[in-house]
């Protein structure tokens, strides 16, 4: 691996970190809603809401590398997302960009940029869970429509949602890889209902949505009839990753330390105990290498290769790091550990982004079989 950055690479940093001391005060709120539209407001200047996208698509046509250190920079500064549409930046953007119409693009494009549209995915099914290619969710070509039958659960922010990104079986006789069809459907069409899933702490971010007879165009189709496996893998392959998780795990870590410092246990810190340090410095270790295999990732694309399965060595490595260090949390706290706070939440909120993208389960399949080759049966 070579990460020697080259002077226009460099003089990119120097840019990235000088529009962060310009627009992210220290004590910005990212709760804080004129802060956020003053900031989606600088970076759509920039371009930096697309930031890899073509410039003929509203992006500013940005290399791997800087797009790297862009994440890099904003992760090391906790600074709010790039966008505020984020389903629709990370999966729909990228699907219509490299399997869009010219009509599709100049439709969807332009408001995913700008801000104003909101998405959500329809993957997940009842007793499918993760495993996307044997979704049962039908839909049948009627005229110039398609008529959706069936069920999503576990879909992200369904209930605020204007749109939906979707996979549907469209040739149950197919091969399970071969017969889904990806479609873009607006959130009111007639015959869709919504019903939230508060998670553990009483938050609302998942829902189940049931189709009956929802009526789609043709012209919403994505990609060609059959092709849906082929539109969404890349997405899912971006989505895991990571090029800035393990930033985003080592600012867990130091808070995570510093509560080790401040909470007491029988009138000492709790970081005096020596099983607490053993389990941080494991942690540290932990997350060191999934900035290791992150770097060797983006050598490999750097050097031409397309996304690979290696991304779920990360996205397993991040799972199993949001339970165990949530349930050091609660341990260093504690009885506290039983009132309401942060880090509470935070420990009955961890569920959502370990099984999001893909369980432990099917990421651990995914590395035996694409990556050590291992057999299925």
């Amino acid at each position: 691996m070579n990460f020697d950055l080259s002077p226009d690479e460099t003089a990119f940093r120097s840019e990235v970190r000088r529009f962060l001391d310009k627009h992210l005060p220290d004590d910005a709120s990212h709760e804080d809603p004129d802060f956020l539209e003053s900031w989606h407001a600088a970076l759509r200047e920039k371009r930096w809401i697309g930031f890899a996208w073509p410039e003929e698509d509203g992006g500013a046509a940005g290399t791997l590398m800087e797009q790297f250190i862009l994440k890099q920079e904003m992760a090391t500064r906790n600074a709010p997302p790039l966008g505020s549409d984020f389903m629709g930046l990370t999966w729909v953007g990228p699907a219509l960009i490299a399997h869009g119409t010219p009509e599709q693009k100049a439709r969807f494009l332009p408001d995913l940029l700008a801000g104003t549209s909101s998405w959500c995915t329809g993957y997940s099914e009842p007793d499918h869970g993760s495993d996307l290619a044997s979704l049962q969710c039908r839909a049948v070509l009627e005229g110039d429509e398609y008529r959706v039958t069936g069920q999503k659960i576990w879909t992200t922010l369904a209930h605020e949602a204007k749109w939906i990104y979707m996979m549907v079986r469209t040739d149950p006789d197919a091969r399970k890889y071969r017969g889904i069809t990806c479609l873009l459907v607006p959130m009111n069409s007639p015959g869709i209902e919504v019903r939230p899933i508060p998670n553990l702490s009483g938050v609302t971010s998942f829902n189940q949505v049931f189709f009956d007879n929802v009526r789609v165009p043709v012209d919403n189709r994505l990609g060609e009839e059959g092709q849906g496996w082929l539109v969404t893998m890349a997405a899912l392959a971006n989505e895991r990753i990571g090029i800035s998780e393990s930033t985003e795990k080592s600012d867990h870590l130091d808070r995570l330390i510093e509560l080790a410092r401040t909470a007491q246990r029988k009138g000492k810190p709790a970081s005096a105990d020596p099983t607490v340090r053993r389990r941080l410095a494991r942690f540290e270790a932990r997350i060191e290498a999934m900035r290791l295999n992150e770097l060797r990732h983006l050598s490999a694309r750097l050097e031409g290769s397309a996304p690979s399965s290696e991304t779920s060595l990360n996205k397993l490595l991040r799972g199993e790091l949001e339970f165990e260090m949530s349930e050091l949390s609660l341990e260093i706290l504690g009885t506290a550990g039983l009132e309401e706070g942060p880090w509470q939440r935070a420990a009955l909120n961890w569920h959502g982004t370990i099984i999001g993208g893909g369980s432990p389960n099917i990421q651990r399949n995914i590395v035996a079989e694409r990556i050590l080759g291992l057999p299925k049966d």
